[in-house]
């Protein structure tokens, strides 16, 4: 299975982050106390597992805290080390068995958390985004929330498997963050109750006082394509003219569903170009029988947008078809390949980046908006659930002037489609 890389990870109540295992063989102290070359030692590598040995005798001799020296802890960080000496920061990462079960949970839309997207940004956990309807969304976490503390207890220095352990725990529980918000400059403490979260991925609605309706895919979980496809229908049933598709804070998942949700909406050409290490590209073309491939349509983007919402934005834009409007996208390029190990755990590898069919390079540089609307991170979101209580009137007072942005063109593109 191949995994678009996501920015972040599940704060799942049921996985217990810690960090990876080498090649699947969890080394004890016996082994590494006298060095000697295991069978398999990569060629001409032998001084740089003896270095690694001495270091782990060091630790295991003088370290204070001799609780904290045992030899899964030892080896998982290392393991996690060389992942991170890569510089691949946020994609290519190590999973132990529990992230492993934990990511699987997520990509199923369903698990036990408080519903948000983290990621570690200059030395702190940061909330990419909160999930539609999740208890982080209901109490108030923004985009670029930085966590400080949890349950009072100091985070700064900790691992990002550190603070999500300290976030973790059985549904119905409550958690105390205290998150710093960059734009205002305040410090405020969130008390979250936990909850088992079913992801509605896909929603849509009819915009009021309009004949056209707002569809949101929040990731690109297992299924979205198809819940696609139900909505595509059902606004053809209803008569929808045109469609605002919102990829917004959306972090990505499978590839697979990210190629099918785009093939709805072009008729033909690539969905995306995929790129070895060589050089050696191979096309991934769209698929045929789309839903919408004449739907008119403008499609949201913003900061949190990554990975999979980058294909099928980019894809959509390189094609003309239609106008891509916000702010340009994280700049997540990379297909990761998993490697299981034997533990459980495993290893997922950039193998290949992937590019626009343009030949766009996406990895750091995101997706440029056709027309940039900036507005605040922290704004409050216009997604369908809110829609379907709005009047015109409401809905013209948003803050979200993106959204507004989006439905001004969208209504200008039906007119003359129209003609």
């Amino acid at each position: 299975m191949k995994i678009l890389a996501r920015v972040g990870l599940v704060l799942a109540a049921l996985s217990l982050l810690a960090i990876g295992t080498l090649g699947g063989v969890i080394l004890d102290r016996e082994v590494l106390s006298t060095f000697s070359p295991p069978p398999g030692l990569p060629t001409n590598s032998e001084q740089d597992f003896a270095l690694i040995s001495e270091a782990w005798n060091l630790i295991e001799a003088n370290y204070v805290d001799q609780q904290a020296v045992t030899g899964t802890t030892l080896v998982y960080g290392a393991i996690n080390g060389m992942v991170l000496a890569l510089g691949d920061t946020g994609h290519s990462r190590f999973q132990t068995p529990e992230m492993r079960r934990s990511e699987q949970i997520g990509l199923s839309g369903e698990f036990e958390g408080i519903g948000a997207w983290v990621d570690f940004r200059n030395g702190y956990v940061t909330i990419v985004a909160p999930f539609d309807g999740s208890p982080a969304e209901a109490a108030g976490l923004k985009p670029g929330d930085v966590v400080l503390a949890v349950d009072s207890e100091d985070m700064t220095g900790q691992t990002l498997d550190q603070v999500i352990g300290r976030i973790l725990g059985p549904a119905g529980t409550d958690v105390t963050l205290t998150i710093f918000r960059p734009e205002t400059g305040d410090t405020t403490d969130y008390t979250i109750t936990r909850a088992k979260i079913q992801i509605h991925n896909v929603t849509w609605e009819t915009i009021p006082g309009t004949n056209v309706a707002v569809l949101r895919i929040s990731q690109f979980s297992g299924g979205v394509t198809d819940d696609v496809k139900t909505a595509l229908r059902e606004m053809k049933d209803q008569g929808v003219e045109g469609v605002i598709l919102d990829l917004r804070n959306n972090p990505g998942g499978l590839l697979n569903e990210a190629v099918d949700t785009a093939s709805q909406f072009l008729s033909d050409g690539n969905v995306l170009l995929e790129q070895d290490a060589q050089g050696n590209q191979q096309a991934i073309r769209v698929k045929t029988g789309g839903l919408a491939t004449d739907l008119p349509m403008v499609v949201l983007i913003n900061a949190g947008s990554a990975s999979a919402s980058e294909i099928v934005s980019g894809a959509i834009q390189d094609a003309g078809r239609a106008q891509i409007v916000g702010q340009t996208t994280f700049g997540t390029g990379t297909v990761l390949q998993e490697f299981p190990l034997s533990d459980g755990s495993s290893l997922l590898l950039a193998t290949q980046e992937w590019l626009t069919p343009g030949g766009r390079v996406i990895w750091h540089q995101g997706i440029e908006p056709d027309i940039t609307v900036d507005q605040p991170i922290s704004t409050s979101l216009i997604v369908p659930d809110a829609v379907r209580d709005m009047t015109s009137e409401q809905l013209q007072a948003t803050e979200d002037l993106q959204f507004l942005r989006a439905l001004e063109l969208l209504q200008q593109a039906v007119t003359v489609s129209a003609r």
